[in-house]
């Protein structure tokens, strides 16, 4: 079993945005193959957004692309069992794991912004 710790740690890392653990939840939902098309429609999402999840959860071993779509293919029990706790965790507590998701997508935005800011020398 694993700690709560390690479930918010897999959720921040896992998911670049809310969108993306949507999608898997579908994926996982409806244990198929999906066209881009039919996710698209099935979320009323733009295909930027859906392009950018797939690859995301692609990476990070949680779904498998093929010339014929897209399907929930967690790379291990033992990642199959996270999401499990995150789709259990998202659906008695959302507001908890859209922060998490938004907190740690925000990071990258402020290293982003830190570079830019003017320091004096």
């Amino acid at each position: 079993m694993t700690s709560n710790d390690d479930l918010s740690r897999f959720i921040a890392s896992s998911f670049p945005s809310v969108w993306a653990l949507e999608l898997l939840l579908l994926l996982k939902r409806e244990r198929r193959i999906w066209t881009r098309e039919e996710l698209i429609s099935a979320l009323r999402a733009s295909e930027l957004v859906v392009s950018q999840s797939l690859e995301s959860l692609v990476a990070g071993g949680l779904a498998s692309l093929s010339d014929e779509g897209v399907r929930y293919l967690p790379v291990s029990d033992a990642v199959g069992r996270l999401v499990d706790r995150a789709e259990e965790l998202y659906s008695v507590k959302p507001d908890k794991v859209r922060r998490l998701i938004v907190t740690s997508s925000g990071s990258g935005i402020t290293a982003f912004a830190e570079a830019f800011r003017l320091r004096k020398d």
